[in-house]
């Protein structure tokens, strides 16, 4: 059970120091400090964090054909991604056993497990004891993320008990996921993370919706990038010279589970949103809408989940 009334939570709306993995996790070291000295318990990053969300960039792919130089950056990419657990995860960990906080981060995960040639972007979430407490592989990437992107599956559909309460969510156009989005209730999430790229107005009324809809906290977060923070010697950069001066102005924000904004929404600028969540409002908001329980009709209506993992070859003897 947890064990806290008040929780602290702190958004990070951040830039990536682009394609650089170890640059990342420095900065996200950095900010988990400065975010646990003002108090914060849990604390999340944007998607993608670690080492970056590629927008504007094709990686040279069009129909039936490739180019060398998209080739490269693809290259740049894998060789900068995160292996879950290690290095990366290992030094997270020290931060928040250090902080003593609870840490969910977006990075862009390497498949270990059987190709090594698959990057999935990921949510992984570190507990206050430096140990890895689960991670989630985003199920559908949006758009042009399917070039470079695999498809998670139900097996990290995730929600995690920790002593703050129940901790999970989706990652950026998951969201609009409507059965996704029920499973995530239905394992009884509170703190609703919502990691994204989306930058639109419109996400902020995706932010509300979910609250209002699942009574749970939302925490939306994001980065704020210029084009200037990219490298001057990316492989590809030609494609981002039509691509506008501000490339995301970020909009994270915090939301009760009646759809109140608590805090934010912040644009323009990198900074970090605290809030102290009152654990009681779950209760009292639920008197009246609860969709997996007393506003749920089962015997109409039912979610079928399938968790189990999809690996590649099954071997049987």
């Amino acid at each position: 059970m947890p064990n806290h009334a008040l929780v602290s939570v702190a958004v990070v709306q951040a830039a990536s120091v682009l394609f650089d993995r170890e640059g990342c996790v420095d900065k996200a070291v950095h900010l988990t400090q400065e975010a646990a000295s003002q108090g914060a318990q849990l604390v999340l990053f944007p998607e993608a964090f670690i080492p970056c969300y590629p927008r504007g960039l094709t990686f040279g792919m069009a129909i039936g054909s490739r180019s060398p130089q998209g080739r490269e950056l693809w290259e740049l990419c894998w060789n900068n991604s995160v292996t879950i657990p290690g290095p990366v995860t290992e030094a997270l960990g020290e931060a928040t056993r250090a902080a003593g906080v609870t840490l969910a981060i977006g990075v862009i995960e390497r498949d270990t497990d059987f190709s090594c040639g698959t990057l999935f972007c990921t949510l992984v979430y570190i507990g206050p004891d430096g140990q890895v407490l689960g991670k989630h592989r985003k199920l559908k990437p949006t758009g042009a993320e399917r070039m470079i992107w695999g498809e998670g599956d139900g097996s990290t559909l995730t929600v995690i008990a920790t002593n703050l309460g129940r901790i999970g969510g989706l990652i950026c156009w998951e969201n609009y996921m409507p059965l996704a989005r029920t499973a995530m209730y239905a394992k009884g999430v509170e703190f609703y993370l919502a990691p994204t790229a989306d930058a639109r107005d419109i996400w902020q009324a995706t932010l509300r919706h979910i609250a209002y809809e699942g009574r749970c906290f939302v925490l939306g977060c994001n980065q704020f990038v210029t084009k200037d923070m990219y490298p001057s010697n990316l492989p590809a950069s030609h494609e981002l010279k039509s691509q506008p001066e501000v490339m995301c102005r970020g909009g994270s924000a915090i939301v009760s589970p009646t759809g109140q904004v608590l805090a934010g929404p912040m644009y323009d600028q990198e900074g970090i949103l605290y809030a102290k969540l009152d654990r009681s409002d779950l209760v009292r908001s639920k008197v009246d809408l609860d969709v997996v329980g007393h506003y749920a009709r089962s015997d109409v209506l039912q979610l079928l989940v399938d968790e189990r993992p999809k690996p590649p070859m099954r071997g049987y003897s």
